[in-house]
Parts: structure tokens; C-alpha cells; sequence
């Protein structure tokens, strides 16, 4: 089993910033991938970003250029670092890991005021 805990959502102005983290714990060496989605009222959740274990990272086009993932291995954590901010950012942002199984945080929730 893998624990994900996330901080760091809240209300910010658009153009603002914020930075997520998302802290494992448990059998994290059994994690390949680690990401962020997210998932506004209404939508179906989708990607946001994605590190793998060598690195590579991948990101949904609607944030290139704006948000960064990045981990910490020491400290097992990954951040999503957001910026310039939009209203249309406005989601619960889930921490997600992925290897042999696939797990969720409970969720932060990220508000963009206009």
C-alpha cells in the first residue's frame, strides 16, 4: 500500500501562484510514476502532469509553460508548481501514484478568482 498526502491548494488570484506537494509514504518502491490531475465540477478528471521515476515528464497542454512537477527524493514527495494562474485552473488537484497498483490522494482544492 502507498499513502499520498497533498498540501498547498487555497484561493488565489488569476496570474497568481502556487505550489502543491504531495507526500508518500508506504511501499513507495513499487511507484513508477507519479502526477498530478485534476477535476473541476461538471468535468471528468483529467491529466495535469506527470515524473517518472528516471525523470522524464510529461504535461497537458492546457498548463505547458505554466506548471512544473518536480520530486523530492529524499523526502519522497512530489510539488506541482503553478503559475500564472487561470480561472479555468479551478479544480481539485489529486496526487496520483502509479506501479503495481494505482493510488489516490484525498485531494487539495485550488480556486482561481478572476
Amino acid at each position: 500500500q502507498v499513502q499520498l498526502v497533498e498540501s498547498g491548494g487555497g484561493l488565489v488570484q488569476a496570474g497568481g501562484s502556487l505550489r502543491l506537494s504531495c507526500a508518500a509514504s508506504g511501499s513507495i518502491f513499487t511507484i513508477n510514476v507519479m502526477g498530478w490531475y485534476r477535476q473541476a465540477p461538471g468535468k471528468q478528471r483529467e491529466l495535469v502532469a506527470v515524473i517518472g521515476n528516471d525523470g522524464y515528464t510529461s504535461y497537458a497542454d492546457s498548463v505547458k509553460g505554466r506548471f512544473a512537477i518536480s520530486r523530492d527524493n529524499a523526502k519522497n514527495t512530489v510539488f506541482l508548481t503553478m503559475n500564472s494562474l487561470k480561472p479555468e485552473d479551478t479544480a481539485v488537484y489529486y496526487c496520483n501514484a502509479k506501479g503495481v497498483s494505482s493510488y489516490w490522494g484525498q485531494g487539495t482544492q485550488v480556486t482561481v478568482s478572476s
